[in-house]
């Protein structure tokens, strides 16, 4: 369905638009919510980007303890009344998919461990107008839980996986377990994802010498390796000497092997390669050192209910609260409209932003 948009343009004269694609909308115009005429406008942010991707948390808890992730002193969790409730994760799906939200990706800590996660994947699944419905996952319990995942609809899924090495994966995510994490990547091959995302954090010193070696998996497998900057969270003692830069990854795994660059979309996070012939690709995630603010197109949402315009801010609206103080859809939306309207051009480079206070990562869903 064609909606219109309602927008101000620089001098405050009004236009309507055609909702087309998010490039229609001139950078600089402001976008204003209109109660009485609820539209996808509310997900336009005042540089013309347009929030049709949305990262749901489901709960902070984890089974692994990723060093890159949760800090080696542990945290306190938040008690269970104040997560969002099934209910409330529900809701707040379909009122952004109602709003024009066409993927949602549900994350952690590890979503796998969220009571009740098949009903609640289930529930998302049949939201009309929602085209991707995603899952980030260690693998540990995805063999487990693969039917009715996948008969609720999820459709993509990122398996994160840092290392091949047993060693190395004990020493990283200080719990055992890479078989299952190698069997669940297998397994979802099997049942016809193409392509299997894989994440993979990149740390000097820790694994950058495996990244010909992911590579090499590629070959045969419909994979997407993502190699991933390692980013500066609280507690995970983010250092530029550990940071193994895009450029310093594609020397590494050049040596090896020839990489093709290939198209990616405007709302692309991943720059993309393949080596000629091989079935599957790669991918780079440069958060640190060529940053792709300008075609975000993400929002977040975190266990505990805050909306996140941007991983790296450290602003947050609760949703939760507003909901819980009998918010009516219209109210949420103007609270919702707000806060992406807040949203900054970019965020604020690697060397600020590694001094700036954050959520650790495993807080903010991965």
């Amino acid at each position: 369905m064609i909606r219109e948009l309602k927008v101000l343009s620089e001098d405050g004269a009004g236009l309507t638009r055609a909702l087309g694609l998010p490039k229609d909308v001139p950078p600089g115009f402001g976008l204003r919510y209109d109660p009485a005429n609820s539209a996808t406008h509310v997900l336009f942010d005042g540089f013309g980007r347009y929030h049709n991707y949305l990262r749901i948390s489901l709960v902070e808890h984890c089974n692994l303890r990723c060093r890159y992730c949760m800090p080696e002193e542990g945290l306190d969790w938040t008690p269970d009344e104040d997560l969002l409730t099934s209910d409330e994760i529900v809701r707040l799906a379909r009122l952004f998919v109602h709003e024009g939200v066409t993927k949602i990706r549900l994350t952690g800590g590890e979503p796998l461990l969220r009571p009740g996660v098949e009903a609640i994947t289930e529930a998302i699944g049949k939201l009309p107008g929602l085209r991707t419905l995603a899952m980030t996952t260690n693998g540990l319990l995805l063999i487990k839980k693969f039917d009715r995942l996948q008969a609720a609809g999820v459709n993509l899924l990122n398996i994160s996986l840092d290392t091949l090495r047993a060693d190395r994966f004990e020493s990283i995510t200080r719990r055992k377990g890479l078989n299952l994490v190698i069997a669940a990547v297998k397994e979802a091959a099997c049942r016809g994802y193409d392509p299997v995302k894989v994440n993979c954090v990149v740390m000097r010193g820790q694994n950058e010498d495996e990244l010909a070696d992911f590579v090499a998996w590629t070959e045969t497998m419909p994979l997407e390796v993502r190699f991933i900057e390692f980013m500066p969270f609280d507690g995970n003692q983010w250092d530029e000497s550990r940071l193994v830069s895009f450029a310093d990854m594609l020397e590494i795994i050049q040596r090896r092997f020839p990489l093709e660059r290939l198209s990616d979309g405007p709302n692309e996070t991943s720059k993309t390669f393949r080596v000629p012939g091989f079935r599957g690709r790669v991918g780079f995630i440069t958060s640190m050192t060529e940053n792709f603010c300008e075609g975000c197109n993400r929002l977040r949402i975190t266990a505990d209910g805050n909306l996140k315009v941007c991983l790296f801010g450290s602003a947050e609206v609760s949703l939760r609260d507003t909901m819980r103080q009998g918010a009516s859809d219209e109210e949420l939306l103007e609270t919702i409209s707000a806060a992406v309207g807040r949203k900054r051009a970019r965020h604020a480079g690697m060397h600020t932003i590694a001094e700036m206070e954050n959520r650790p990562m495993i807080l903010i869903g991965g």
